[in-house]
């Protein structure tokens, strides 16, 4: 287009789909849990590429992107929380849950409370050693819930 305008501006205008879907994850013990494969499994399909975000519904429990090849990455993230953020710290005066309730909440806002990963081909496009974990920082946890927002 031959424009003389001075003020002219490109305008692009792109339909944007967005898919939302609650997640209900299995139960899971006190700790660091891989859990791609059962949020691929719950959500069946992806579009060609885009964006998925998602969101846990819980302020004891947190998500984050890690190493997933070795299990042991698992162990010392909780090794290191536990130091980091010790349940027996006189300090806490949220204590009315349980002993574990501060730090599960201190634990879960360094962990996270939600990650985004590309969609490519059809397929979340994570690194090669990198998968997306659930950190459960109470010892009663409960099963949580995740919304996936799916942009595309």
């Amino acid at each position: 287009m031959d424009c003389k305008c001075s003020n002219f501006h490109e305008i692009i205008i792109f339909a944007l789909m967005i898919i939302q879907k609650e997640i209900r994850l299995s139960h899971h013990s006190y700790g660091v849990h891989l859990i791609t494969e059962e949020i691929t499994r719950q959500l069946s399909r992806f579009p060609k590429d885009g964006i998925l975000h998602l969101f846990i519904k819980h302020t004891s429990a947190g998500l984050t992107i890690n190493e997933n090849a070795d299990p042991s990455v698992r162990h010392d993230f909780e090794q290191f929380f536990d130091y980091l953020v010790p349940e027996a710290w006189s300090g806490y005066t949220h204590t009315m849950e349980g002993s574990d309730d501060m730090p599960a909440h201190i634990k879960s806002s360094l962990f996270g409370s939600s990650v985004s990963v590309p969609i490519t081909d059809g397929q979340l496009n994570l690194g090669t050693w990198q998968g997306i974990y659930l950190g459960e920082f109470r010892k009663r946890g409960s099963q949580r819930q995740v919304v996936a927002t799916i942009y595309s």
